[in-house]
Order: structure tokens, then sequence, then C-alpha cells
């Protein structure tokens, strides 16, 4: 997918970095402390992940940098959840029982592909503590094997200035439900 795009330093990648660049700087609540160029430095010395940020980007993510405990991630920090990684089930499984009006994909497998993953609970709660995210949306985020055993699967949104983590059977897809990924870089 994107790792071809970004097999030589092309004008697009250098447009795609001052996006990022951008962002950065107009968001400096989600990063502090931490300086442009070395996180340049390391997208450029890790093209894979720069791959999978333009995959974040590309479906609608809006990723930026987030520290969460001290460490480095792109996030999806969209409004809403990303509108090109909705309608999605939450996993392959769930995606391989459903008989009939299966989804697109699944949230997990897309994830997958794009060499990121879902957030987890506290990964969700720390990007809302940055800003109000998934007003309209809701997103699936990482679940607990026991729960999933049993074909549930987690949930996030913010209403009534609240987060709140909800379940539902793993292979429910609604178009407002989507992802949000990140990668640590």
């Amino acid at each position: 997918m994107a790792e071809h795009f970004f097999m030589n330093m092309t004008l697009q990648q250098t447009k795609f970095l001052e996006v990022l660049q951008l962002r950065f700087a107009q968001n400096p609540n989600r990063h502090q402390g931490i300086d442009w160029s070395e996180v340049e430095q390391k997208l450029m010395n890790s093209p894979e992940k720069l791959a999978s940020v333009f995959e974040m980007e590309t479906s609608g993510g809006e990723p930026d940098l987030v520290c969460f405990e001290q460490q480095w991630f792109y996030v999806d920090c969209a409004a809403e959840s990303p509108i090109g990684r909705r309608s999605l089930c939450f996993d392959k499984a769930a995606w391989d029982e459903r008989k009939e009006h299966k989804p697109s994909g699944s949230a997990v497998e897309m994830a997958h592909k794009m060499g990121i993953e879902l957030l987890s609970e506290q990964q969700y709660r720390s990007l809302q503590s940055l800003g109000k995210f998934d007003l309209k949306t809701s997103s699936w985020i990482q679940t607990p094997m026991n729960i999933r055993q049993l074909g549930g699967a987690l949930f996030c949104d913010r209403r009534y200035d609240t987060v709140f983590v909800y379940h539902n059977g793993a292979s429910s897809y609604y178009a407002a439900r989507g992802f949000r990924g990140c990668l640590k870089i």
C-alpha cells in the first residue's frame, strides 16, 4: 500500500511531512516539550512507520504525536472516528460468524493491515484528556480476551462531557462506529 508510496523521498512524502509538522505545531498540548525535528528524524528513519501514519491520514484519522506514559505514539486525533474506518465489526472471527449483511471488514484486521493497533481503554481516556473526541461517533477499543471469548467487544465515546466504555456483540457494526489507532514511534 503506502510502503511503495514512500520507497524514495518524494514530493508527496515532503508534503505529507509538512502536514504532520503543521498539525504538530497547532496542537502543542498533545506533545509538550518535544521538538518537531526529533519526531521528523524518527519518522524518516522508519519508512514503514511513516507509511502507517500515512494510512492513518488517508483514512481520515488526522494523526498527531501524542505522549502516553512518556512514550511517543501517532494517534488518530480527528474529532470523530475516522470516516474511512467505520461500519466494521470488531475482528475477523466476528466477521466470519456473520451469516448475512457482512460489513466490509473488521477493525482489528484493518488496523493490522495498516501497521497500527486499536487504542486501549487507558489510551482512549488519555486522548480524551487532550480534547473532545467522538461526540457523535464511537470507536472500538482493545478488548480483554475474557470478554472477547464470550462474543463481546468494547467501544468508547464521549457524551455529556464524560467518556463512556460500552460493550456490544463483536459482530455488530454501525455507520457511526469505527476505530482509532495508534503507532508507537
